[in-house]
């Protein structure tokens, strides 16, 4: 049983390190990614489709994004969409194609873009240590109720703990990482 409880954190954990990682993508680092675009939702046929499901996105130029849509007639609705999304990004469009350049950032934009990654690092660390807490309010019950031995308890409680500073540092890693992307010029 304490193998499974070390288990489940594991997997908890690296679903919030996921999580973590994929919000990164959406982050604008002055040179254009396919990922940035994933969050933006289009408003067509009587739904709501993500832009990867309409067309192709390439990246030509480091920093130009293209999107060849494969149903021209919805070219008006992905340059609304990616106008109203966050991004701060302007799209024109030929007929074709839709070309979004990324202008490049200024100082003050790459120190706020750092501190949003910093909280969005910090609520992923929160995430892993709620889980950890959870995994150890669980061995404690189950010590308390006679299904788990005091010295089985502790050596789940100490795995939990390495395993929860494993991913604290790989969280940690991602952020670095980030953040020496965007402080590039």
């Amino acid at each position: 049983m304490p193998n499974t409880l070390a288990k489940q954190a594991r997997e908890k954990m690296q679903k919030s390190l996921d999580n973590f990682r994929q919000e990164l993508t959406h982050i604008r680092t002055g040179r254009a990614s396919v990922g940035l675009l994933d969050a933006v939702e289009v408003e067509v046929y009587g739904t709501r489709m993500k832009i990867n499901q309409l067309g192709n996105i390439t990246t030509p130029e480091p920093r130009m994004l293209v999107i060849a849509p494969w149903d021209r007639t919805q070219i008006n609705a992905i340059e609304k969409a990616i106008l109203a999304s966050p991004l701060n990004l302007t799209p024109s469009s030929d007929g074709h194609l839709i070309r979004i350049p990324f202008p490049p950032l200024t100082e003050e934009r790459r120190k706020d873009l750092v501190k949003l990654v910093g909280k969005m690092a910090e609520e992923a660390k929160v995430a892993v240590r709620n889980v950890r807490r959870h995994e150890v309010d669980t061995a404690k019950k189950m010590q308390k109720d006679g299904d788990l031995p005091e010295d089985e308890a502790h050596k789940l409680t100490d795995e939990v703990q390495k395993i929860t500073d494993d991913f604290i540092d790989k969280i940690e890693e991602a952020f670095k990482a980030k953040e020496a992307e965007i402080l590039e010029v």
